[in-house]
C-alpha cells in the first residue's frame, strides 16, 4: 500500500493515455454534465483536480475556479494548462471560511481515510446556501463485483490500483458522513450499466451503453445503484 501522494504522483504521467476516447471520456462528460450547471458564473473549488481534465472546462464558464489536489506530479499537469491549482488535502483545506459557492469531487472521496473530516472542510468552505457534487465509489453496484474479481490494473511502470486506500461506500453510509449543515439533496448514479470498459471501444456497443448510461444516471431507481455515486448537497 502507497500514500496517496506516491500513489498519485507515480500516476501522473499515465493518467491520461486513455481518457481522451471511449470508457474514460464518457465518465468525464456524465461527470461534467453534472457539475457544470452548478457552477456557471460561481466561485467554484474542485477536490482532487488531478491532472485538470474536468477543472478545465469548468473554469471557461466559472467566475473563478480553483483545484487542489495532494499531488505535485498531477498539479504540474494541470498548471500547463494554466489552471489556477493549489496543493494540498482534502482533509485540511488552505482556504477561509466560506470561500465557495460550489464544491465538486470526483473520483477522489474513495480515497480519503478520514471521509468526515474531509465533509466538515467540504462544509467549512461552502458559503451559506452553497452547493456540492461529491462522488462516492458505490458498494451496491455491478462496478464493485468487477472489481472485486478483476486482476490488479498498472497505472504506472511501478504501480497497480491496488496500491491506494479505497472505501465503497453505499448511499446510507454517505449520509452518515455528512455534518448536519450539510442537506442531502438528491444524487446521480454514473455507470450504472457497463460492465467493463472495454465495451466502450466497439462503435455500436458504446453508442447504446452511453446513451443508456446518461438516462440511469438521473433516475432515482437506477441511480442509486452506479459505480460511481455522486451525492448532491447543499449547506444551510
Amino acid at each position: 500500500m502507497k500514500d496517496n501522494r506516491t500513489y498519485y504522483d507515480d500516476f501522473s504521467d499515465w493518467y491520461e493515455r486513455e481518457r481522451g476516447h471511449g470508457y474514460h471520456a464518457l465518465l468525464d462528460a456524465l461527470q461534467l454534465e453534472v457539475a457544470g450547471p452548478l457552477c456557471e458564473g460561481k466561485d467554484v473549488l474542485e477536490l482532487g483536480c488531478g491532472t485538470g481534465l474536468i477543472l478545465k472546462d469548468i473554469a471557461p464558464v466559472a467566475r473563478r475556479a480553483v483545484g487542489i489536489d495532494i499531488s505535485p506530479g498531477m498539479l504540474e499537469h494541470a498548471r500547463e494548462r494554466g489552471l489556477e491549482v493549489v496543493e494540498g488535502s482534502a482533509t485540511d483545506l488552505p482556504f477561509e471560511d466560506e470561500t465557495f459557492d460550489v464544491v465538486y469531487s470526483f473520483k477522489v472521496l474513495a480515497h480519503v481515510e478520514d471521509i468526515s473530516k474531509a465533509m466538515s472542510e467540504v462544509a467549512r468552505v461552502l458559503r451559506p446556501g452553497g452547493r456540492a457534487a461529491l462522488e462516492f465509489y458505490n458498494r451496491r453496484s455491478l462496478r464493485y463485483l468487477i472489481k472485486k474479481l478483476k486482476r490488479p490494473h498498472a497505472v504506472s511502470a511501478t504501480t497497480h490500483d491496488e496500491e491506494v486506500y479505497t472505501r465503497y461506500d453505499d448511499l446510507d453510509d454517505v449520509e452518515g458522513y455528512l455534518p448536519s449543515s450539510l442537506n442531502l439533496d438528491g444524487y446521480r448514479g454514473i455507470r450504472v450499466f457497463t460492465p467493463f470498459a472495454q465495451v466502450h471501444k466497439v462503435p455500436g456497443l458504446s453508442w447504446a451503453f452511453a446513451k443508456a448510461e446518461r438516462t440511469a444516471r438521473d433516475l432515482k431507481l437506477t441511480a442509486r445503484f452506479g459505480g460511481f455515486l455522486v451525492v448532491m448537497v447543499s449547506k444551510t
